[in-house]
């Protein structure tokens, strides 16, 4: 059986935010907690990065925290449990009920063949494209639904980017594929 595109889809990274309390005291959660990192000079922000699951977490004294670096949902699950646990052992008051939202979701995916980019900026819809070869070796193209950027390589190769939601890779690469082939440049 021949792998499709939708088969080649992977997860590079999702970045999600939470607001787990009204405030963070940055410099005792820096001096207290392992592997925290704090510069206020270079980053507003404490930085604890993680090995399992690998990921990083930005804290911000406004209580908000940003989740980076994750490869599934499930990992997010596991950072932000870490960091309530880890926390909390220091007696820091943090909402009850911690939830995250999903900011953005990055994917790769193959087409499996070469692509002539210059085809594609004369055959789709100009307003959606982006095309200046001289400045990016990429194809920009903007899609409506999902509410997706698509970067298009003379490779075949695609990254996705702007998904809340993993199936919005599926639904780009499958759109795509029917602009690709609609407008003759994929057969």
């Amino acid at each position: 059986m021949t792998a499709t595109p939708e088969d080649s889809l992977r997860i590079e990274n999702i970045v999600a935010s939470a607001k787990v309390a009204d405030t963070l005291d940055l410099v005792q959660i820096s001096e207290r907690v392992t592997f925290a990192e704090y510069n206020k000079k270079r980053f507003p922000g404490v930085v604890i990065r993680i090995n399992e699951p690998k990921l990083a977490i930005l804290m911000f004294g406004s209580g908000k925290v940003v989740l980076t670096g994750a490869k599934n949902i499930d990992s997010l699950d596991k950072g932000l449990e870490y960091l309530s646990t880890e926390l909390r052992l220091l007696d820091i008051a943090l909402y009850d009920n911690l939830e995250y939202q999903v900011q953005n979701i990055v994917t790769s995916a193959d087409l499996g063949t070469t692509i002539n980019l210059n085809k594609i900026a004369i055959g789709f819809n100009l307003e959606q494209i982006e095309y200046e070869p001289e400045q990016f070796p990429g194809l920009v193209y903007r899609m409506k639904e999902p509410k997706v950027v698509v970067l298009i390589f003379g490779s075949g190769k695609l990254i996705i980017t702007g998904g809340k939601r993993e199936e919005d890779a599926k639904h780009a690469v499958k759109n795509i594929i029917h602009a690709l082939s609609t407008t003759g440049v994929l057969s």
